[in-house]
């Protein structure tokens, strides 16, 4: 071979590892910005925006969806930061610490000359162990009164006992088998106001004020009309109205209307909450009959509004059933009460499914949307917590995986047990930030906590972040959700994976042409 053709393939050599070592440093820059925030012992993050505005914020999905990250690398770290956010609730910092801690280590591998292939293999097959044997690892939780529930609940609420308490009577009153319903978010429940007082009730929270002063305030044994539509006539395009027939038209549809929201009040409805807008000859009728109405109501709160009462959302179409068919449709509620000072609209003790509400209290405004954020991460890992058990916490439970999976790599021959390695490398990693972040050596405490638990057997050892001694994390009540570290595991593997196959970035044109073409590559 000549000294141009290796000069060439050393230049095709170093420009992919430029690639990788950009998606890396990426990745990694991504992670450093949120892993300062882990334990209990970490720190806030301020977000400012070109306006002043300012978030201060311990949240880690908070930080990546609010922080300006315009490379395609980062961008990919916090979607699967999301995804993990939207099927957990939780574990968004440690999948990302995680996450810059495998793809740093696996470009390491590269750039010593271990082909991305056998790296990558070795991760699939580190992986795959570390997850069997967390799953072997998590203590089922099926009684909802077992103190370690408080536990999991004050270490996701970052120490707030107040919130805690909270979320847990929530769940308790919600019951364990609406926690396991997979469409049943515990977070959901939450909400948090200025100068409320902090709560549980059996109810639903609709963050709108009545249409008007005049409608009663209180209402007790309610009967509920949920709409989810717009409360006004059909309309008539407007050629139509101008012609004989077409205002007969309009002039029946309007009678037809009065006379269906005469339905509503001869049925004794009181409480009417919808979708949309109320058109104001129905506002007038429901005003008179001492009717609450409520519109612009949120979808996701309509729905759980029904859901509770026990009403079957109806069209405005539906509302020239009979009225025995119409009654079918209506829900039940014990009390309806509307909070001035809050602008909401309170309904309890609903005929329908069990529906719990979390209101947390905050002073000022600005710690509202910290003080909700950390009430959805606690509630989240209750029921995630609940779903598939529980795990020592404080980093144990991944640095005695880390054990298993270096077992591995002594089984696997040839190059793939350095990605392996990564993987134990990896799964150190959340305890040597947590013990950073508390002002120890990692270090000489992550050595200290492995060979007290390969020589006391003892999978839940950790380090206390107080007097940075070797503690039981069961015993400190020091609990994380299984499925929290099961998918934030998954998610720095999937990152990992497609960051390390990428050797060459492409920038993409717009280019648009007739026959279905779309994007031209160019460089």
């Amino acid at each position: 071979m000549s000294l141009k053709q290796q000069a060439s393939q050393g230049a095709e050599v170093n420009e992919k590892l430029a690639a990788l070592m950009t998606n890396s440093n990426a990745v990694r820059a991504i992670a450093s910005a949120v892993e300062g925030t882990l334990g209990p012992k970490g720190l806030d993050t301020m977000l400012v925006d070109k306006f002043g505005e300012v978030v201060i914020t311990n949240d880690g999905v908070t930080i990546l969806t609010m922080m300006e990250a315009n490379h395609p690398a980062a961008r990919l770290v916090i979607n699967i930061a999301k995804a993990q956010q939207e099927e957990i609730g939780d574990g968004t910092t440690t999948a990302t610490v995680m996450a810059g801690a495998l793809v740093g280590a696996g470009v390491e591998q590269v750039v010593k000359g271990v082909p991305v292939a056998r790296v990558i293999e070795g991760i699939r097959a580190g992986v795959r162990r570390a997850l069997e044997v967390m799953k072997e690892q998590a203590v089922p939780l099926e009684d909802l009164q077992h103190p370690w529930l408080q536990q999991v609940a004050l270490v996701a609420g970052r120490e707030h006992r107040d919130i805690a308490d909270l979320v847990v009577e929530a769940a308790r009153l919600i019951g364990r088998e609406k926690l396991l319903d997979v469409n049943f978010k515990l977070a959901d429940t939450v909400t948090a106001k200025e100068g409320a007082a902090n709560q549980v009730f059996m109810g639903v929270i609709i963050n709108k004020e009545t249409m008007n002063k005049q409608m009663p305030r209180r209402l007790s044994e309610v009967k509920v009309l949920v709409l989810d539509d717009a409360l006004e006539p059909e309309e008539i395009e407007d050629e139509a109205l101008g012609t004989e027939a077409g205002f007969a038209r309009y002039l029946e549809l309007q009678t037809e209307f009065k006379n269906n929201v005469q339905k509503i009040i001869d049925l004794g409805v009181g409480l009417v909450l919808v979708d949309r807008g109320v058109d104001d000859t129905a506002e007038d009728m429901l005003t008179d009959a001492g009717v609450m109405v409520v519109q612009r109501v949120l979808n996701k709160e309509l729905r759980r509004a029904a859901e509770h009462t026990g009403a079957r959302m109806i069209k405005r179409t539906g509302l020239k059933k009979e009225p025995a068919e119409l009654e079918k449709f209506l829900g039940q509620a014990g009390q309806v009460l509307e909070d001035e000072k809050l602008e909401q609209v309170w309904v309890l003790n609903g005929r329908g499914k069990p529906m719990a509400t979390v209101l947390v209290g905050a002073a000022t405004q600005e710690v509202v949307g910290e003080r909700e954020r950390i009430a959805r991460d606690a509630a989240s890992s209750v029921q995630a917590a609940v779903k598939g058990g529980v795990v020592p916490g404080g980093g144990a439970l991944e640095l005695a995986v880390s054990r298993e999976v270096e077992k591995v790599r002594e089984s696997i021959r040839g190059m793939a047990a350095y990605g392996v390695g990564c993987v134990a490398e990896t799964l150190r990693r959340p305890m040597a930030q947590i013990v950073a972040n508390a002002g120890f050596n990692p270090l000489e405490k992550i050595g200290d906590v492995l060979a007290a638990q390969a020589e006391q057997n003892k999978n839940s050892l950790a380090v206390d972040c107080d007097t940075g001694e070797i503690a039981d994390m069961y015993e400190a009540g020091v609990l994380d959700p299984a499925l929290v570290k099961i998918h934030a595991l998954k998610a720095a593997g999937e990152i990992a994976e497609a960051i390390l196959r990428i050797d060459t970035i492409i920038k993409m044109k717009e280019h648009r042409q007739s026959g279905g073409e779309g994007l031209e590559a160019g460089v």
